[in-house]
Protein backbone atom coordinates (compact mmCIF):
# COMPACT_ATOMS: atom_id res chain seq x y z
CA UNK A 1 0.00 0.00 0.00
CA UNK A 2 2.73 2.51 0.88
CA UNK A 3 4.55 2.34 -2.46
CA UNK A 4 1.19 2.55 -4.25
CA UNK A 5 0.66 5.97 -2.66
CA UNK A 6 2.84 7.29 -5.47
CA UNK A 7 -0.06 6.67 -7.86
CA UNK A 8 -2.00 9.41 -6.07
CA UNK A 9 0.07 12.01 -7.90
CA UNK A 10 0.88 12.68 -11.54
CA UNK A 11 3.53 10.02 -11.97
CA UNK A 12 5.34 10.85 -15.20
CA UNK A 13 8.17 8.39 -14.54
CA UNK A 14 10.77 10.78 -16.00
CA UNK A 15 10.09 13.11 -13.08
CA UNK A 16 11.60 10.58 -10.67
CA UNK A 17 14.98 10.89 -12.39
CA UNK A 18 15.46 14.65 -12.13
CA UNK A 19 16.27 15.09 -8.44
CA UNK A 20 18.32 11.86 -8.03
CA UNK A 21 20.42 12.72 -11.09
CA UNK A 22 20.92 16.31 -9.87
CA UNK A 23 22.08 15.08 -6.45
CA UNK A 24 24.31 12.40 -8.02
CA UNK A 25 25.94 14.99 -10.29
CA UNK A 26 26.65 17.30 -7.34
CA UNK A 27 28.12 14.47 -5.25
CA UNK A 28 30.24 13.13 -8.11
CA UNK A 29 31.47 16.62 -9.00
CA UNK A 30 32.49 17.30 -5.40
CA UNK A 31 34.30 13.96 -5.15
CA UNK A 32 36.00 14.56 -8.50
CA UNK A 33 37.23 17.99 -7.43
CA UNK A 34 38.51 16.56 -4.15
CA UNK A 35 40.39 13.87 -6.06
CA UNK A 36 41.78 16.16 -8.79
CA UNK A 37 42.83 18.92 -6.40
CA UNK A 38 44.16 16.47 -3.82
CA UNK A 39 42.12 18.02 -1.04
CA UNK A 40 42.55 16.53 2.42
CA UNK A 41 38.92 16.46 3.54
CA UNK A 42 39.75 15.79 7.19
CA UNK A 43 42.25 18.66 7.29
CA UNK A 44 39.76 20.95 5.56
CA UNK A 45 37.03 20.08 8.04
CA UNK A 46 39.40 20.58 10.96
CA UNK A 47 40.27 24.03 9.62
CA UNK A 48 36.58 24.87 9.33
CA UNK A 49 35.95 23.74 12.90
CA UNK A 50 38.81 25.94 14.14
CA UNK A 51 37.85 29.05 12.17
CA UNK A 52 34.05 28.87 12.45
CA UNK A 53 33.57 26.89 15.62
CA UNK A 54 31.81 23.54 15.91
CA UNK A 55 28.32 24.97 16.36
CA UNK A 56 28.42 27.26 13.36
CA UNK A 57 29.93 24.56 11.14
CA UNK A 58 27.29 22.07 12.30
CA UNK A 59 24.49 24.54 11.58
CA UNK A 60 25.86 25.27 8.09
CA UNK A 61 26.08 21.58 7.26
CA UNK A 62 22.55 20.89 8.46
CA UNK A 63 21.09 23.91 6.64
CA UNK A 64 22.13 22.35 3.34
CA UNK A 65 19.92 19.37 4.08
CA UNK A 66 17.07 21.63 5.19
CA UNK A 67 17.26 23.34 1.78
CA UNK A 68 17.26 19.97 -0.02
CA UNK A 69 14.24 18.84 2.00
CA UNK A 70 12.28 21.94 0.99
CA UNK A 71 13.22 21.44 -2.68
CA UNK A 72 12.18 17.78 -2.57
CA UNK A 73 8.82 18.44 -0.92
CA UNK A 74 8.04 21.30 -3.29
CA UNK A 75 8.93 19.06 -6.26
CA UNK A 76 6.59 16.36 -4.99
CA UNK A 77 3.77 18.81 -4.31
CA UNK A 78 3.91 20.93 -7.45
CA UNK A 79 5.47 18.65 -10.08
CA UNK A 80 4.10 15.27 -9.05
CA UNK A 81 0.93 16.84 -7.64
CA UNK A 82 1.22 14.43 -4.74
CA UNK A 83 0.36 15.30 -1.15
CA UNK A 84 3.10 15.20 1.48
CA UNK A 85 0.85 12.96 3.55
CA UNK A 86 0.77 10.30 0.81
CA UNK A 87 4.55 10.55 0.51
CA UNK A 88 4.79 9.99 4.26
CA UNK A 89 2.25 7.26 4.98
CA UNK A 90 -0.51 5.06 3.64
CA UNK A 91 -2.67 6.11 6.59
CA UNK A 92 -5.19 8.95 6.35
CA UNK A 93 -2.97 11.11 8.53
CA UNK A 94 0.61 11.01 9.77
CA UNK A 95 1.00 8.88 12.91
CA UNK A 96 3.25 10.97 15.17
CA UNK A 97 2.95 8.29 17.84
CA UNK A 98 4.92 5.98 15.55
CA UNK A 99 7.54 8.70 15.04
CA UNK A 100 8.13 8.91 18.78
CA UNK A 101 8.23 5.13 19.17
CA UNK A 102 11.00 4.95 16.56
CA UNK A 103 12.78 7.86 18.23
CA UNK A 104 12.55 6.36 21.72
CA UNK A 105 13.66 2.90 20.59
CA UNK A 106 17.03 4.06 19.30
CA UNK A 107 17.47 6.89 21.83
CA UNK A 108 17.13 4.55 24.81
CA UNK A 109 19.47 2.00 23.22
CA UNK A 110 22.17 4.52 22.29
CA UNK A 111 22.05 6.27 25.65
CA UNK A 112 22.26 2.98 27.55
CA UNK A 113 25.15 1.57 25.52
CA UNK A 114 27.09 4.84 25.69
CA UNK A 115 26.70 5.20 29.46
CA UNK A 116 27.62 1.55 30.06
CA UNK A 117 30.76 1.89 27.94
CA UNK A 118 31.63 5.16 29.69
CA UNK A 119 31.52 3.55 33.14
CA UNK A 120 33.23 0.33 32.01
CA UNK A 121 35.96 2.07 29.98
CA UNK A 122 36.29 5.59 31.43
CA UNK A 123 39.81 5.92 30.05
CA UNK A 124 38.33 6.07 26.53
CA UNK A 125 36.42 9.29 27.22
CA UNK A 126 36.85 12.82 28.44
CA UNK A 127 33.98 14.93 29.75
CA UNK A 128 33.92 18.13 27.68
CA UNK A 129 30.54 19.46 28.77
CA UNK A 130 30.24 23.25 28.84
CA UNK A 131 26.87 24.87 29.37
CA UNK A 132 26.91 27.68 26.79
CA UNK A 133 28.22 25.83 23.70
CA UNK A 134 26.16 22.76 24.62
CA UNK A 135 22.90 24.70 24.89
CA UNK A 136 23.56 26.44 21.56
CA UNK A 137 24.28 23.06 19.99
CA UNK A 138 21.15 21.60 21.61
CA UNK A 139 19.06 24.29 19.90
CA UNK A 140 20.74 23.59 16.54
CA UNK A 141 20.23 19.84 16.93
CA UNK A 142 16.56 20.15 17.91
CA UNK A 143 15.70 22.53 15.06
CA UNK A 144 17.94 21.44 12.18
CA UNK A 145 18.99 17.83 12.65
CA UNK A 146 15.48 16.41 12.17
CA UNK A 147 15.42 18.27 8.84
CA UNK A 148 18.66 16.57 7.81
CA UNK A 149 17.42 13.10 8.73
CA UNK A 150 13.98 13.80 7.27
CA UNK A 151 15.50 14.71 3.92
CA UNK A 152 17.35 11.40 3.79
CA UNK A 153 14.22 9.46 4.76
CA UNK A 154 11.87 11.30 2.39
CA UNK A 155 14.42 10.94 -0.41
CA UNK A 156 15.41 7.28 0.03
CA UNK A 157 12.54 5.55 1.87
CA UNK A 158 9.88 7.88 0.48
CA UNK A 159 10.52 9.35 -2.96
CA UNK A 160 12.88 6.72 -4.38
CA UNK A 161 11.13 3.76 -2.74
CA UNK A 162 7.81 4.79 -4.27
CA UNK A 163 9.29 5.77 -7.64
CA UNK A 164 11.43 2.66 -8.11
CA UNK A 165 8.63 0.47 -6.75
CA UNK A 166 6.17 1.83 -9.31
CA UNK A 167 8.69 1.31 -12.12
CA UNK A 168 9.77 -2.18 -10.97
CA UNK A 169 6.21 -3.23 -10.02
CA UNK A 170 7.55 -4.95 -6.89
CA UNK A 171 8.83 -4.19 -3.42
CA UNK A 172 12.16 -6.01 -3.17
CA UNK A 173 14.01 -4.13 -5.92
CA UNK A 174 13.37 -0.67 -4.39
CA UNK A 175 14.24 -2.05 -0.94
CA UNK A 176 17.61 -3.34 -2.12
CA UNK A 177 18.48 -0.37 -4.34
CA UNK A 178 17.56 2.36 -1.86
CA UNK A 179 19.36 0.57 0.99
CA UNK A 180 22.58 0.07 -0.97
CA UNK A 181 22.59 3.60 -2.42
CA UNK A 182 21.84 5.02 1.05
CA UNK A 183 24.93 3.26 2.35
CA UNK A 184 27.12 4.31 -0.57
CA UNK A 185 26.12 7.96 -0.09
CA UNK A 186 28.10 7.83 3.17
CA UNK A 187 31.28 6.52 1.56
CA UNK A 188 32.94 9.95 1.66
CA UNK A 189 32.43 10.25 5.44
CA UNK A 190 35.67 10.46 7.45
CA UNK A 191 34.57 7.38 9.41
CA UNK A 192 35.13 5.28 6.28
CA UNK A 193 38.69 6.54 5.91
CA UNK A 194 39.37 5.87 9.60
CA UNK A 195 37.67 2.50 10.02
CA UNK A 196 37.84 1.11 6.51
CA UNK A 197 35.18 -0.14 4.12
CA UNK A 198 33.79 -2.59 6.67
CA UNK A 199 31.76 0.27 8.15
CA UNK A 200 29.74 0.19 4.94
CA UNK A 201 28.11 -2.93 6.42
CA UNK A 202 26.68 -0.64 9.10
CA UNK A 203 25.51 2.05 6.67
CA UNK A 204 23.93 -0.36 4.19
CA UNK A 205 22.52 -2.48 7.02
CA UNK A 206 20.91 0.64 8.48
CA UNK A 207 19.40 1.36 5.08
CA UNK A 208 17.83 -2.11 5.04
CA UNK A 209 16.55 -1.69 8.62
CA UNK A 210 14.82 1.60 7.77
CA UNK A 211 13.51 0.24 4.48
CA UNK A 212 12.02 -2.84 6.15
CA UNK A 213 10.43 -0.63 8.80
CA UNK A 214 8.83 1.47 6.09
CA UNK A 215 7.49 -1.43 4.04
CA UNK A 216 6.23 -3.47 6.99
CA UNK A 217 4.56 -0.49 8.66
CA UNK A 218 3.28 0.99 5.38
CA UNK A 219 4.68 4.42 6.23
CA UNK A 220 7.75 6.50 6.96
CA UNK A 221 6.91 7.49 10.53
CA UNK A 222 9.00 4.86 12.33
CA UNK A 223 11.99 5.44 10.05
CA UNK A 224 11.72 9.22 10.45
CA UNK A 225 11.72 8.91 14.23
CA UNK A 226 14.47 6.28 14.35
CA UNK A 227 16.83 8.24 12.08
CA UNK A 228 16.24 11.50 13.94
CA UNK A 229 16.76 9.83 17.31
CA UNK A 230 19.94 8.11 16.19
CA UNK A 231 21.63 11.26 14.88
CA UNK A 232 20.38 13.63 17.58
CA UNK A 233 21.36 11.47 20.55
CA UNK A 234 24.73 10.64 18.99
CA UNK A 235 25.44 14.35 18.42
CA UNK A 236 24.49 15.29 21.97
CA UNK A 237 26.16 12.43 23.82
CA UNK A 238 29.56 11.71 22.30
CA UNK A 239 31.84 12.94 19.55
CA UNK A 240 35.30 12.09 18.24
CA UNK A 241 37.92 13.76 16.09
CA UNK A 242 37.32 11.30 13.25
CA UNK A 243 33.52 11.57 12.90
CA UNK A 244 31.61 13.58 10.30
CA UNK A 245 29.77 15.50 13.03
CA UNK A 246 32.19 16.93 15.59
CA UNK A 247 30.03 18.57 18.21
CA UNK A 248 30.14 20.22 21.62
CA UNK A 249 28.75 17.00 23.08
CA UNK A 250 28.86 15.85 26.69
CA UNK A 251 31.58 13.25 26.04
CA UNK A 252 34.48 12.94 23.64
CA UNK A 253 35.77 9.54 22.61
CA UNK A 254 39.58 9.63 22.63
CA UNK A 255 40.17 5.92 22.06
CA UNK A 256 41.81 4.63 18.91
CA UNK A 257 38.93 3.33 16.78
CA UNK A 258 38.95 -0.12 15.27
CA UNK A 259 36.42 -1.89 13.09
CA UNK A 260 35.44 -5.53 13.26
CA UNK A 261 32.67 -7.46 14.92
CA UNK A 262 31.65 -4.35 16.87
CA UNK A 263 30.47 -2.94 13.52
CA UNK A 264 28.89 -6.13 12.18
CA UNK A 265 27.18 -7.45 15.33
CA UNK A 266 24.74 -4.54 15.81
CA UNK A 267 23.50 -5.10 12.25
CA UNK A 268 23.20 -8.86 12.71
CA UNK A 269 21.84 -8.87 16.27
CA UNK A 270 20.51 -5.50 17.38
CA UNK A 271 18.67 -4.59 14.18
CA UNK A 272 16.65 -7.83 14.11
CA UNK A 273 15.74 -7.18 17.76
CA UNK A 274 14.45 -3.73 16.79
CA UNK A 275 12.28 -5.31 14.10
CA UNK A 276 10.97 -7.98 16.46
CA UNK A 277 9.99 -5.33 19.02
CA UNK A 278 8.21 -3.21 16.43
CA UNK A 279 6.53 -6.27 14.92
CA UNK A 280 5.11 -7.13 18.35
CA UNK A 281 3.94 -3.56 18.98
CA UNK A 282 2.27 -3.07 15.60
CA UNK A 283 1.33 -6.70 14.93
CA UNK A 284 3.13 -6.92 11.60
CA UNK A 285 2.30 -9.97 9.52
CA UNK A 286 2.50 -11.19 5.93
CA UNK A 287 6.23 -10.36 5.76
CA UNK A 288 6.77 -12.11 2.43
CA UNK A 289 4.11 -10.09 0.64
CA UNK A 290 5.07 -6.76 2.19
CA UNK A 291 8.78 -7.15 1.44
CA UNK A 292 8.70 -9.08 -1.84
CA UNK A 293 5.17 -8.67 -3.21
CA UNK A 294 3.98 -6.92 -6.33
CA UNK A 295 3.11 -3.23 -6.57
CA UNK A 296 -0.17 -2.66 -8.35
CA UNK A 297 -2.05 0.47 -9.26
CA UNK A 298 -5.02 0.90 -6.92
CA UNK A 299 -8.41 0.12 -8.40
CA UNK A 300 -10.57 3.27 -8.39
CA UNK A 301 -13.54 3.20 -6.06
CA UNK A 302 -16.67 4.28 -7.90
CA UNK A 303 -19.10 6.63 -6.25
CA UNK A 304 -22.69 5.37 -6.46
CA UNK A 305 -23.74 8.87 -7.46
CA UNK A 306 -21.08 9.04 -10.15
CA UNK A 307 -20.91 5.56 -11.74
CA UNK A 308 -18.54 6.64 -14.47
CA UNK A 309 -16.05 8.25 -12.10
CA UNK A 310 -12.44 7.25 -12.77
CA UNK A 311 -9.06 8.08 -11.29
CA UNK A 312 -7.40 10.91 -13.13
CA UNK A 313 -4.91 9.78 -15.74
CA UNK A 314 -1.57 9.88 -13.94
CA UNK A 315 0.71 9.14 -16.83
Amino acid sequence: MYISQGYKGKIGLWKYFVIPIAIAVIVLFNNLMISVLGVDVNALMEEQYLTKGKNRFLAEMLLQFAFLLIVLLLWVKFVHKQTITSLTTSRKRVSWGRFWVGFALVAITLTTFTLVDFFVNPENYIVQFQWEPFLIMLLIVIILMPLQTSFEEYFFRGYLLQGIGIMAKNRWIPLILTSVVFGLMHIANPEVGKLGNIIMVYYIGTGFLLGIMTLMDEGLELALGFHAGNNMIAALLVTADWTVFQTNSILKDISEPSAGWDIVLPVLVLYPIYLIILARIYKWNNWKEKLFGKVEKPIPVQDEDAPFNRIENTQ
